[in-house]
């Protein structure tokens, strides 16, 4: 395939912003974030037949330009001649496109408002990220949003090359009407998702889900900053109990934890590429390349935001938000701190 001449076709200008729910039509997929979770879905749909285009940035979208996405599973490696553009701008949009955004929360509002100049808002917009944020910003803007919730071990660390570890099923990304329901357009997309070895059930109540697995991701940060070999496992621990203390308080339903356990089940099993296991999750990744911010501000600054609302206190989880985004701005090496320093900076959030 020739890539430049795929981008020119997709900058064409933008002639149809009129978007209509309709049953059956032909989807194009426009993976809005190309990194570790958004790559690993837009070359499993490629592999699958379906049309993608992934929007990237930097050095990532150079890469895959001239060489392709580099895709690698513990069952193939190989490079995928997926077009890819730089902003929605470079995108002829046209009815039967659907945006998986797959960007970190910190870069949604940016990406909707960059999204909604380029196609409109008719658009259907599919939130599949960590948090809980990301759908009420996305229907301020846009008519047709959906909750999509996130377990996918994807992994970005160099320019134009994506991993996922995941030796069975690639992931499970069940999915819904945001704030709750499905329609045909939802259960159109989770049929292509499972044909592309990817989990996806219609969930009227998605958002429940996603809810829980925000209590897992405020764990990100321990994985990020805290030194390997040592006893988390308290932290995690009284994290978790923080998050659980704001839902009931704020009458926010959810699913436990073991539901999520049994929801998983044997569907997804960590593999090993060249030998080598996923080097770390996504707050990890995001110390690891250097990125001048993180998506703590909407995983444990969630749990934050709920416990001031409600009167219900999170010192270990605000300590972990201002350590992450100190360790950020400061360019701190991921997995330099100890418990030992971690529990004096959540006595001084008591």
């Amino acid at each position: 395939m020739d890539i430049g001449a795929e981008k020119c076709l997709l900058g064409a200008d933008l002639t149809n912003t009129n978007y209509t729910l309709k049953t059956e039509f032909e989807m194009r997929f426009i993976i809005y974030g190309a990194g570790g979770v958004g790559g690993t879905i837009g070359a499993e749909l490629f592999l699958a037949g379906e049309q993608v285009v992934l929007i990237a940035r930097g050095d990532h979208l150079k890469a895959i330009q001239a060489n392709g996405l580099r895709y690698e599973t513990p069952r193939r490696q190989e490079s995928l001649a997926i077009p890819a553009v730089g902003h929605p701008g470079d995108i002829a949009f046209t009815e039967g496109d659907v945006v998986i955004l797959t960007m970190k929360a910190q870069h949604t509002l940016g990406a909707l408002e960059d999204l909604r100049a380029a196609a409109g808002d008719r658009i259907p917009v599919i939130c599949c990220q960590n948090g809980v944020a990301n759908e009420a910003m996305a229907l301020r803007r846009f008519r047709h949003v959906y909750a999509m919730a996130v377990y996918l071990p994807g992994e970005s660390l160099e320019p134009g090359v994506v991993r996922c570890h995941s030796a069975n099923k690639i992931g499970i990304l069940d999915a819904g009407v945001y704030p709750s329901g499905v329609d045909d357009l939802i259960a159109g997309v989770a049929e292509r998702l499972e044909a592309a070895n990817i989990v996806s059930v219609p969930t009227a109540d998605t958002m429940a889900w996603k809810y829980c697995k925000l209590v897992l991701n405020t764990s990100n940060a321990i994985d990020a900053a805290c030194k390997p070999d040592i006893d988390t496992k308290p932290l995690r621990e009284r994290l978790h109990a923080e998050a659980f203390a704001c839902y009931d308080a704020a009458g926010i339903s959810y699913y436990r934890l073991d539901e999520m356990r049994e929801r998983r089940g044997d569907l997804m099993k960590n593999g090993k590429i060249n030998g080598a296991g996923r080097a770390g999750g996504s707050s990890w990744q995001s110390l690891q390349n250097g990125r001048p911010d993180n998506e703590v501000d909407f995983l444990n600054g969630e749990i934050v935001l709920l416990g001031r609302l409600h009167g219900v206190p999170t010192p270990a989880n605000a300590a972990m938000q201002n350590l992450m985004t100190r360790m950020s701005r400061d360019g701190t090496p991921p997995r330099s701190y100890d418990m030992a320093d971690i529990d004096a900076l959540i006595a001084a959030e008591e």
